[in-house]
């Protein structure tokens, strides 16, 4: 999720944990906690592949913050002479400000390693959007009022707590409608007759409505959207190249396996002013991606790997506007043609 969101996140736990104990430290410190896993990305790693996929790996593991928690809370306690007494509840209240951030990022489609170093894999239920003012709205007003109320301990306190669970009932919506999506995709799967390996559902920008549906094969990926609100319970896609084979030669290129690895398949390769670029279905849509990265130049009469670079996609933001509509009218096309 976004930086404000987290840091609230953090905030309204360490509140709600620790406010009755600590005042306002708690909100302040949960603050802090909720932001560290995300400072990760000013560590340099090599190339623009490797800051890419291990974001959100070590930072974001709840094994290593079982590990790093105690030792926060120590600190905090040489800082906080008066709260020693209290480290055992510090500790509680860094560990869920931290393990929250990380649980809440799986929920988006970035993929968060979680179980690292047991397992790499990164978790990606991807049922809501990075930045969801719905589900960071209650959080914020929970903790200024918290932090503003003159009886912390008992209004601001009870405020907070309300704003935590309204924004996680929120969360457990979008599991709801994820659960939804995902029967109507496989239902439209079957209707529309394609042959297809995997599908990704997964929200559209700032809402839980409407959602994008990427599907994959071998040679192809497909690309369409729902909104609960559209008249019949089937999604029409528009399908488009992956040019996979264009990277055949350089299958055993760091780069290119790993990207294959994190994007789980979903991605796409095209070929720009003689670069192969490879490009994360799962951020952005046809045909503005996030993330597109250089992993090998041409050299006749082939390409030659190269340091993987990240390509900079000028973005339209007026498809905010058309994507608003779309939630509402289903006759609205968001996917540009492409030949069959």
């Amino acid at each position: 999720m976004d930086s404000i969101t987290q840091v609230l996140l953090g905030a309204a736990v360490g509140e709600a944990t620790g406010g009755k104990q600590f005042g306002r430290k708690a909100a302040l410190w949960g603050a802090v906690c909720g932001t560290l896993p995300d400072l990760d990305v000013f560590i340099p790693l090599g190339d623009a592949v490797s800051d890419f996929t291990y974001h959100r790996s070590a930072s974001h593991s709840i094994v290593l913050m079982l590990v790093v928690a105690p030792i926060i809370s120590w600190l905090i306690t040489r800082i906080h002479v008066t709260t020693r007494e209290h480290y055992c509840r510090w500790t509680i209240l860094v560990f869920l400000s931290l393990a929250t951030h990380a649980l809440l990022d799986s929920f988006t489609v970035y993929g968060t390693q979680i179980f690292w170093p047991i397992s790499e894999y990164p978790m990606t239920w991807s049922t809501i959007f990075i930045i969801d003012p719905l589900y960071t709205i209650p959080l914020l007003i929970g903790v200024i009022w918290a932090l503003i109320s003159r009886h912390p301990k008992t209004s601001g306190y009870h405020a907070n707590r309300v704003g935590l669970i309204v924004s996680t009932v929120y969360l457990g919506w979008t599991i709801a409608v994820k659960l939804y999506i995902n029967t109507v995709t496989e239902n439209s799967i079957i209707e529309n007759k394609l042959n297809v390996d995997q599908y990704l559902t997964t929200p559209s920008a700032f809402n839980s409505l409407l959602w994008r549906i990427v599907l994959v094969d071998d040679t192809s990926y497909y690309e369409g959207y729902y909104s609960i609100f559209d008249s019949t319970p089937n999604i029409q896609f528009e399908k488009y190249s992956r040019s996979t084979e264009q990277i055949r030669a350089l299958s055993e290129h760091w780069p290119v396996k790993r990207l294959q690895w994190f994007t789980k398949n979903f991605y796409k390769v095209q070929s720009k002013e003689s670069r192969l670029i490879i490009t994360d279905l799962r951020m952005g849509s046809e045909p503005q991606y996030v993330f597109n990265f250089v992993v090998a130049e041409e050299h006749n009469p082939h390409y030659r790997p190269v340091k993987a670079e990240l390509v900079n996609t000028d973005m339209d933001f007026r498809r905010a506007e058309l994507l608003w509509q779309r939630i509402w009218d289903d006759s609205i096309k968001i996917s540009p043609a492409a030949s069959h």
